[in-house]
C-alpha cells in the first residue's frame, strides 16, 4: 500500500478514526492488525517472514536478559543475529551468491525465483539493534510480544524507515494511551503533504526524465547523461525524505514521534557532513553496530580508515545484492576516509562563496556515486561516468520533453526554495509554535496541495527504497 495512494488515504481514515476513541490495549491490538494489513497489501503471504524475525529476537532478548552467565548472554545474542541474518540473506542475497560462486567456480546453481519482501533490510536492522542494546545492558527486554512487534512492524515505518531505536519508540508503544493534540494532527498532516509533494512533484516528474535517459544512455551525449544524473540525484532524494516526511507525519497525527532521517543533506559542505544529513537512521546505525564495532578510530589512523571503508562496503551491499552498491558504498568509504586522512569534517565557513563552493564539490561527488546507485550494470555505471567526463557534445544535448523539464524545474524551485528560506532555520514545530502557526502551516499545505494537483505525477511508481 503507497502513501501516495487512495487506498491508503482510505486505510489512514479508519485507522485515525479507530484509535483516536481508543486507548491501551485497544491501540495496540489496532496497530498490530493495521500494520499486518499494511504489509499484506503486497503480498500476504510474507507477513509470515515479517512475525518470524519478530520472533527470533523476540525470544533471543529475553534470553539474554534471564542469563547470569556472559557466555550464554553471548550465545543468544548470536543466535538472533545469525538466524535475522539468516533470513535476510535467503530473500536477499541467495542468488547473488550463487551468480558470484558460479562465476569463479564454473558451476550450474540455479537461482531460487522469488521475490523480495518489501523493506526486508529496514525491518531486520531495527530488529538487530534492539537485541544488541538489550546485551549491552542499555535497555530492557520487552516481554510484551503484542507491543514488541508494534515496534518492529509499526505501519508508517514498516517498509522504507526511518529505523527507529527501541529506546525512542518502545516507551511510547508501551502505554499507547496518550491525547492526540490538535498540534499533532496540524503539524503531522503539513509534513505528510511535504513528503508527498517532493515524491510526486519532484521526485515522479524527475524520473521521467532520469529513466528515458538510463534506459537508452548509448544514444547520449555527456550532457545530457550529466543533467540525468543531478536529476537523479534530486530524485532520491525527494523520494526517500519524501517518505520519511510521509512516514513521520502520519505518526505524528497519530501521536508518536519518530527520529529524523534527513537534515538538508545536499547543503553539506563534505561528505562527513552529508552523512551525518543523509538517512540518519541508516548513518547512525552503521556507526553504532559496525563502524565502533570495528574498533572506531581508537586504533590508530590506518585502521580508521579500513574501519570507515569496510563500514561503506557493508552498507552498499545492504542496499542491494549487487555489486554496484558495493561499488556505490566503496566510493563513499574513499571519500570518508580521504576526508578523514586530509583532516576535513564538518565545517560551517561564514563566506557564502565559499559555503557555495563546497557544496557544489559535495554534490558533484554525491553524484557520480548516484550513477552506480540508478544504473542497472556495472558496465553501463562505468560507460555512463566515462562519457560524462570525456563527451562534451552541448549540441547534442537532448531536452526531451519540454513539458516534463518545465515541470522538473518548478517542482525543484519550489523544493529548494523552502528548504533553503524555511527548513533550513525552522521546522515544522517550530512553525506551528509561532503566533498563529497553525494558519501558516495550513496555508503551506494549501499551496502544496494547489501544486500537487496541478504539476503531480498521478503515474510514479512506488518509492525506490521498497526494493531494500
Amino acid at each position: 500500500m503507497l502513501f501516495n495512494s487512495i487506498a491508503f488515504l482510505i486505510f489512514f481514515s479508519v485507522v485515525f478514526f479507530l484509535f483516536y476513541f481508543l486507548n491501551g490495549n485497544g491501540r495496540k491490538i489496532l496497530l498490530f492488525v493495521a500494520s499486518s494489513i499494511f504489509y499484506m497489501w503486497f503480498i500476504p503471504v510474507y507477513v509470515l517472514i515479517l512475525y518470524l524475525t519478530i520472533l527470533i529476537d523476540y525470544f533471543s532478548a529475553i534470553g539474554i536478559e534471564n542469563s547470569t552467565s556472559q557466555k550464554v548472554k553471548k550465545r543468544h545474542l548470536l543466535k538472533g543475529i545469525i538466524n535475522t541474518c539468516l533470513v535476510l540473506f535467503v530473500f536477499k542475497y541467495y542468488n547473488f551468491f550463487i551468480d558470484n560462486f558460479n562465476f569463479l567456480g564454473n558451476g550450474h546453481l540455479k537461482h531460487w525465483e522469488i521475490i523480495l519482501p518489501i523493506g526486508l533490510s529496514f525491518h531486520v536492522f531495527q530488529s538487530l539493534s534492539y537485541v544488541i542494546e538489550v546485551y549491552r545492558g542499555h535497555i530492557k527486554a520487552e516481554r510484551n510480544l503484542l507491543v514488541y512487534s508494534n515496534f518492529v512492524m509499526m505501519f508508517p515505518q514498516l517498509v522504507a524507515g526511518p529505523i527507529e531505536r527501541a529506546s525512542n519508540l518502545l516507551p511510547q508503544l508501551k502505554k499507547c494511551d496518550h491525547q492526540i493534540e490538535y498540534s499533532d494532527f496540524s503539524i503531522g498532516f503539513s509534513r505528510f503533504i511535504w513528503g508527498l509533494f517532493k515524491k510526486v512533484v519532484v521526485a515522479d516528474t524527475a524520473a521521467t526524465y532520469v529513466d528515458a535517459v538510463y534506459n537508452n544512455y548509448h544514444a547520449h551525449s555527456g550532457p545530457t547523461l550529466m543533467l540525468a544524473t543531478v536529476f537523479f540525484a534530486i530524485q532520491i532524494y525527494c523520494d526517500f525524505s519524501g517518505y520519511s516526511d510521509m512516514a513521520i507525519g502520519v505518526a505524528r497525527m497519530l501521536g508518536f514521534r519518530f527520529k529524523e532521517n534527513f537534515a538538508l543533506p545536499y547543503f553539506s559542505k563534505s561528505v562527513t557532513e552529508f552523512w551525518r544529513r543523509w538517512h540518519m537512521s541508516l548513518s547512525s546505525w552503521l556507526r553504532d553496530y559496525l563502524y565502533i564495532s570495528f574498533g572506531g578510530s581508537r586504533k590508530g589512523k590506518f585502521r580508521t580508515y579500513i574501519n570507515l571503508m569496510l563500514t561503506m562496503l557493508i552498507g552498499g551491499l545492504w542496499h542491494g545484492a549487487s555489486w554496484n552498491f558495493v561499488i556505490w558504498g566503496g566510493l563513499n568509504g574513499l571519500y570518508l576516509s580521504t576526508e578523514k586522512a586530509l583532516g576535513i569534517g564538518v565545517s560551517n565557513p561564514k563566506n557564502i562563496l565559499i559555503k557555495l563552493m563546497k557544496s557544489s564539490i559535495v554534490f558533484i561527488l554525491i553524484s557520480i556515486t548516484w550513477v552506480y546507485f540508478r544504473a542497472t550494470t556495472f558496465s553501463q555505471a562505468n560507460e555512463i561516468v566515462y562519457r560524462m567526463g570525456t563527451d562534451f557534445q552541448w549540441s547534442s544535448f537532448n531536452p526531451l520533453d519540454t513539458n516534463v523539464m518545465t515541470s522538473i524545474f518548478i517542482g525543484i524551485g519550489l523544493l529548494f526554495g523552502f528548504e533553503y528560506t524555511v527548513l533550513r532555520k525552522s521546522s515544522f514545530d517550530s512553525m506551528f509554535n509561532l503566533q498563529h502557526g497553525h494558519i501558516k502551516l495550513a496555508i503551506i499545505s494549501l499551496v502544496l496541495l494547489f501544486y500537487i494537483i496541478l504539476f503531480g505525477n498521478s503515474d510514479g511508481g512506488q518509492f525506490i527504497y521498497f526494493q531494500f
